[in-house]
């Protein structure tokens, strides 16, 4: 009986050591990994200069923080403006690039055209060519409109990368809506339009909030384009402002440098935080038959 006492407890050390090793070392090893630039980024914000030069004490440390940085930020750029284009650009891309893509899906995944199989994966094909790539070609047609150095700039070209990608997001999210819902409505007399904005969409919400956030990230963090169309510093988005207003020759600004880097990460880390469970649900498909 004893024995058996014995070889229970050492069983359960065994399989509580395997834990430590298998499962919480990883993940404590991934949360470090995941959080440290956001740690740098906030310490080097609050360094003084003094610090930040120097070659002696702890770099991971800081000895006498100071929110300097931050005020020439706020006060000593146009950083607010460069937010407020960012947000504005964001949020009417991202809006206006899932209606678009909400119908394209829809209508290749359920309206069963012909050629609706090779219109998917062309638009699949066209999400792989490179941003570096598309500028070019759309620079010519942002300057003969006369949008240059306009915010519509940005939003009317942003929707080039956006669409293709959700559309692919949501075919595959549609794809796991029940066929039968929508045959059972076609019988009672539904059109297709009522289909879609009060059975489809209404089932397809985490896949539309896992694809918005992918566009508003997209376009949060895009740098190409909004530094070939824009060049006043008013209209500026957050990375090319902080980048291009905060870099002086060869002299980087390393502290509003990085408090520019900061504020600019968490809004983005927020929204997932905040939607992380429609957004896994929206990768797998939570609609089950």
């Amino acid at each position: 009986m004893s024995s058996a006492t014995d070889t229970g407890g050492m069983g359960f050390l065994d399989t509580r050591m395997s834990r430590v090793v298998k499962v919480y070392a990883p993940l404590l090893a991934f949360v470090v990994v995941l959080l440290f630039p956001f740690y740098w980024m906030a310490i080097t914000s609050v360094k003084p200069n003094t610090e930040l030069l120097s070659r002696e004490g702890n770099p991971f440390w800081v000895v006498a923080p100071t929110l300097a940085h931050f005020e020439k930020l706020l006060f000593n750029t146009a950083f607010p403006q460069w937010l407020w284009n960012t947000v504005l650009v964001s949020v009417v891309a991202t809006g206006f690039s899932l209606f678009a893509s909400v119908l394209a899906a829809y209508s290749i995944e359920r309206l069963r055209f012909k050629g609706s199989k090779q219109t998917g994966l062309a638009i699949f094909l066209a999400y792989l060519v490179p941003p570096s790539i598309l500028f070019i070609p759309l620079a010519d047609v942002v300057f003969k409109l006369g949008l240059f150095d306009t915010r519509w700039a940005l939003i009317l070209t942003y929707p080039t990368f956006l669409i293709p990608f959700c559309t692919w997001l949501l075919m595959g999210y549609f794809r796991s809506i029940p066929f039968e819902l929508e045959e059972c409505a076609l019988i009672d007399g539904a059109t297709r339009w009522q289909i879609l904005t009060k059975i489809v969409l209404p089932l397809a919400v985490p896949g539309l909030i896992s694809a918005g956030i992918f566009a508003f990230t997209l376009s949060w963090n895009e740098f190409i384009y909004a530094l070939t169309f824009i060049s006043s510093s008013e209209t500026k988005t957050l990375p090319v402002g902080v980048v291009t207003e905060l870099v002086e020759g060869d002299v980087y600004h390393w502290g509003p440098l990085m408090a520019g880097a900061l504020f600019g990460s968490l809004p983005v880390a927020f929204v997932y935080s905040f939607f992380v469970e429609y957004y896994v649900s929206g990768l797998t498909g939570s609609v089950k038959e």
